[in-house]
């Protein structure tokens, strides 16, 4: 059943809490101690950053294979973890880069876009470097449920140079890439003027992404890359508008930044509530006064 275009609630809860969205990647060793330990601490540490994000950010993006490496029990955390953040408001980028051809395809694109989704999430990462055939079951499956999906199209690693930045027929794949996508992604299109296909720009490359957003004016940027891992609010901003009723261009992924402020390993209970919401406030004002300069 559809609940309404993924991109026209993208761009209200943008409009309504800014661009920030929470990486949920619950890294083990970096839980701290008063979470406990194994899955149970997992479980227990995001649900906690989903109850601080909770009316203040527009979404989660919860890291699928910090999850899917604890197996059945890991698995079965994820689901609760999406399933509170969505009960909670919050929009779910669920990053698991799915991606394939044929019934292979159609079964991830079913399993987390389709009626009958495994898990909670408004949209799904998929990679698009198989071909077109590999990106259209996902379309397809959000175009009938409302839902989105975020293509990789110039990712924030180091090695993202080595296929995505090699020229063909003049121009770099990334923007092959882009041209591609952001026809596909035209039948996805809301009211908002924005569609439902975003692109994963990192936010390591600014130049790059103001050149991809005038090859693809209609698709939100999903930009990892701010704060821990180098890029500044003002590069992650880059491919972002600001309109009468503020920014608008897609969302700002933060991670480590959040998840794990100065010395919140030490802390607990209300000190640990504290820390995050602070370092949530903090990115917040930080994207706010950039975008002032758009």
């Amino acid at each position: 059943m559809s609940q309404g275009n993924f991109a026209d609630r993208l761009n209200a809860a943008v409009h309504k809490y800014g661009p920030l969205c929470i990486g949920l990647d619950p890294y083990a060793d970096r839980i701290p101690p008063a979470f406990g330990s194994g899955v149970s601490a997992m479980r227990t540490f995001c649900l906690a950053v989903i109850a601080r994000s909770a009316g203040k950010v527009a979404a989660v993006k919860p890291q699928a294979a910090l999850f899917e490496a604890l197996g059945p029990d890991g698995y079965e955390t994820l689901q609760e973890v999406c399933a509170t953040a969505h009960a909670a408001g919050l929009l779910v980028i669920l990053d698991a880069k799915r991606g394939d051809i044929g019934a292979t395809g159609e079964g991830y694109a079913s399993a987390y876009l389709g009626e009958k989704q495994t898990m909670a999430a408004d949209c799904l990462t998929i990679s698009p470097y198989m071909g077109r055939d590999s990106v259209a079951p996902f379309v397809c499956a959000a175009k009938k449920t409302g839902r989105g999906v975020a293509v990789l199209v110039r990712t924030s690693n180091p090695g993202a140079h080595d296929f995505q930045s090699l020229l063909v027929d003049g121009a770099p794949l990334y923007e092959r890439v882009a041209a591609a996508m952001a026809d596909m992604g035209a039948e996805l299109i809301g009211e908002s003027g924005w569609s439902s296909l975003m692109f994963v720009v990192g936010a390591t490359a600014p130049s790059e992404a103001a050149r991809l957003r005038s090859i693809a004016p209609h698709a939100p940027f999903l930009v990892p890359g701010y704060g821990a891992q180098g890029g500044s609010a003002v590069d992650a901003l880059s491919g972002f508008r600001l309109t009468s009723a503020g920014v608008e261009g897609g969302l700002i992924n933060a991670s480590r930044s959040v998840l794990f402020p100065k010395d919140a390993g030490d802390l607990a209970n209300s000190a640990w509530d504290s820390a995050i919401d602070a370092a949530i406030k903090a990115a917040q004002d930080d994207l706010a006064k950039a975008a002032e300069a758009l």
